[in-house]
C-alpha cells in the first residue's frame, strides 16, 4: 500500500540540503528506506515564504503569497512510501528525524 508521509516542522529549525546530506540520522533513515524497498519518492519543498495559495470564489480567482493556512507547523517535504500496512508506515515515520521536533503526517494513498 501506499502512503504519503508529510514532514512538517516550523521552519525555525531547517537544515539546509548540504546538512541533511551529511546528518548521519537522515542517512540511516533513507538506507532503511532502500533496505524495505519502501521508497517511491520524495523531496523538499521550499520554505512557506515562497508559497502561493490559489482559490475560486463565485467565479473569481484569488492569488494569495504565502500557505492556505495560518498555522506553525507548515510542511517541509513529502515522502511516498510503498509498504505492507499502516503499521509498516508508522515505524518508517517514527524514524524520520523531523518526528523528533517536529511531525510525519501519514496519508494513504487513493490507488
Amino acid at each position: 500500500m501506499r502512503y504519503a508521509l508529510l514532514i512538517c516542522d516550523d521552519e525555525t529549525f531547517s537544515p539546509s540540503n548540504e546538512e541533511i546530506a551529511a546528518d548521519p540520522v537522515h542517512q540511516a533513515w533513507y538506507a532503511d528506506l532502500e533496505r524495505r524497498g519502501a521508497l517511491v519518492l520524495g523531496t523538499r519543498l521550499r520554505p512557506v515564504v515562497d508559497a502561493t495559495s490559489v482559490r475560486v470564489r463565485d467565479g473569481e480567482t484569488l492569488v494569495s503569497d504565502g500557505p492556505f493556512a495560518e498555522t506553525k507547523d507548515f510542511v517541509g517535504g513529502f515522502v511516498l512510501i510503498d509498504c505492507a500496512d499502516l503499521d509498516e508506515a508508522i515505524e518508517i515515520a517514527s524514524g524520520h528525524p523531523y518526528a523528533r521536533w517536529g511531525g510525519v503526517e501519514i496519508r494513504p494513498v487513493w490507488e
